[in-house]
């Protein structure tokens, strides 16, 4: 008698839970839309979820350099999976489709560029693939810098979608260039836009073009710069070209910034009475780093053997355009140097970057170390 009544207890408890599945998946058809959902299998991969934490939750490897991965439209999170996965940053492709699948991730990711690298976990990842938005490039080029040396830092970044030569391609002589910032700025038709791309640090979208990454530096000039200097400028017969091509020297020849409006008043006052500007910075530029740098150590000989229009030990006036990226100091040193009647400067003895300046060449030469 027990076990019968044993077998009826089990067959009634065996109806009243496929009654309570029949409610439950009715519930859970009508709550989404249609889409039955399998709850006792997301239950199960919880359960195994749980006894998965080290590995959900360890990185993969110990190299903080950020990976450019990108998720395409439509990529479903098997692909997903299968992409970080050949990209080395996660070890298991179905522990990451679980978690996404128990956390409700896997119908959230969206497609954009992510940075990721092997410091972060899968538990930290899935998440992150939700919201490209926060994805940016930080990108700082540093004063001093010519154009060549701005792609190099292109490519050592290892973020963008692109390489520093197809960025070359937008900013070296004979690009098409803007036409309204070529006629705000005075650069000559053929010329570079060597010198206008502003040194800042940038936080760049992630599918940033060549093109619009030179939108980025031109504008940030022209907003730093503005129209008061420029006009300032004009009304002392410089075109912007003009002063920045002097301000790039400036740039290249001082150390510290207080420096700047010195070192603008010497070459300022050697252009009034048409004197040369013998510029050592000009003569490194235009060997094109021939010399396997772009900034090269010179000799007296190449001020007169360096044969270049960017030599102003050769030739008079200002060279052709600027040679690097003045910072806005150098730039206003150029438009405001200081009242001096210094026409020589030099390197101090005491190895503190700052100059001696003199008025004649005697003054200069006993300036020497």
């Amino acid at each position: 008698m027990q076990s019968k009544r044993a077998i009826q207890g089990f067959v009634l408890g065996a109806c009243f839970l496929a009654i309570g599945l029949v409610v439950a998946v009715a519930v859970a058809y009508s709550v989404t839309d249609g889409q039955i959902v399998d709850l006792a299998q997301v239950a199960l991969l919880r359960l195994q979820l749980g006894e998965q934490q080290s590995e959900l939750f360890a990185p993969f490897g110990e190299s903080e350099n950020r990976t450019r991965f990108t998720i395409p439209p439509g990529a479903d999170a098997a692909a997903i999976a299968a992409s970080l996965f050949d990209a080395s940053l996660i070890r298991d492709k179905q522990l990451f489709l679980d978690y996404a699948r128990v956390e409700g991730l896997d119908r959230k990711f969206e497609a954009g560029v992510y940075f990721l690298n092997q410091r972060l976990s899968i538990a930290e990842i899935a998440p992150m693939l939700t919201d490209s938005s926060a994805s940016h490039i930080l990108f700082r080029t540093l004063e001093g810098a010519r154009i060549e040396e701005i792609a190099a830092l292109i490519d050592s970044n290892g973020l963008f979608g692109f390489s520093g030569d197809d960025f070359l391609v937008t900013v070296r002589a004979g690009a098409d260039l803007p036409s309204d910032f070529a006629a705000w700025a005075g650069v000559p038709a053929g010329a570079s836009l060597e010198g206008f791309l502003f040194p800042d640090t940038y936080q760049l979208p992630p599918d940033i073009s060549p093109l619009a990454l030179r939108g980025f530096l031109l504008d940030t000039f022209r907003d730093r710069v503005g129209d008061q200097l420029r006009a300032d400028a004009l009304a002392q017969g410089f075109s912007i070209h003009q002063i920045v091509t002097l301000a790039s020297i400036v740039e290249r020849e001082a150390v510290w910034r207080e420096e700047h409006d010195d070192i603008a008043a010497v070459y300022r006052n050697r252009l009034a009475i048409n004197m040369k500007l013998e510029a050592d910075p000009t003569v490194q530029y235009g060997l094109q780093g021939r010399r396997g740098g772009w900034w090269p150590n010179i000799t007296r000989a190449d001020y007169r053997q360096a044969a270049s229009p960017y030599n102003t030990y050769l030739v008079g006036g200002l060279p052709p355009g600027p040679i690097a990226s003045p910072g806005l100091s150098a730039i206003q040193g150029a438009i405001y140097p200081a009242e001096s009647n210094f026409y020589y400067f030099r390197a101090a003895c005491d190895s503190s970057h700052y100059h001696n300046f003199a008025v004649t060449f005697d003054e200069h030469v006993a300036n020497g170390c």
